[in-house]
């Protein structure tokens, strides 16, 4: 029996912060939680082009806060805001309340595992051979001061007609160590012949004591 668990869900609470922050009563709680799966699917279809690895999400009242982070804030944005303000419009007309919307740049992608896992999945969906994707992404989060990454992919890699695995890591990868800043991300490569799956983990060094990070 595997032993395996989410790498962002076994440190929510101590060393990460939840991605959606409000309270509901019980009989209110399955609706909020499916309208903030809406809204991260909307901005995510909608905008992925601009890089959006996380969403998170505060509630007050009638009033949602919503914060993007995004690799391209630029393709966000739109000049003079239009575009942010189009979807500002579009979350209010999905969910009916008011909304208020921040964009926070990542000034490395690099070291964003989701935002890696994306991109061999696009190297992929290209047809670029899936060895040279992994060993390009490596090497650039590598040279960005990562301490260690491990990608692995599963599929039918290359058209192969029996799926298979293949992992590649460089440096430390400490999955058990909670005081560890592991980052974990997970996309799915649509290729003609079926999906792979691909899996990016990346250890940037430890967190100090006593911190309470919310993702960079």
């Amino acid at each position: 029996m595997g032993q395996k668990i989410h790498p962002n869900g076994f440190r929510v609470g101590i060393t990460r912060d939840w991605n959606s922050r409000w309270y509901a009563p019980k009989n209110g709680f399955g609706d909020l939680l499916i309208e903030d799966d809406k809204i991260r699917r909307f901005i995510k279809s909608e905008y992925y082009f601009a890089g959006i690895p996380k969403i998170e999400i505060e509630r007050k009242g009638d009033q949602i806060m919503i914060l993007v982070h995004c690799a391209r804030p630029g393709v966000l944005i739109g000049r003079k805001g239009v575009k942010v303000d189009k979807l500002k419009g579009q979350l209010e007309k999905l969910s009916g309340k008011q909304i208020t919307l921040n964009i926070h740049e990542i000034t490395q992608p690099e070291l964003n595992a989701q935002l890696v896992a994306e991109n061999v999945s696009e190297q992929l969906e290209r047809r670029a051979s899936f060895r040279r994707a992994l060993k390009r992404s490596i090497q650039n989060t590598m040279d960005r001061g990562a301490k260690g990454i491990k990608i692995r992919i599963a599929g039918r890699l290359g058209g192969a007609e029996i799926a298979r695995v293949e992992t590649q890591l460089s440096g430390s990868i400490p999955l058990t160590t909670l005081s560890a800043d592991i980052d974990y991300g997970f996309y799915e490569a649509r290729c003609s012949y079926g999906r792979i799956g691909v899996k990016a983990w990346i250890y940037k060094g430890p967190i100090r004591k006593g911190a309470l990070t919310r993702g960079r």
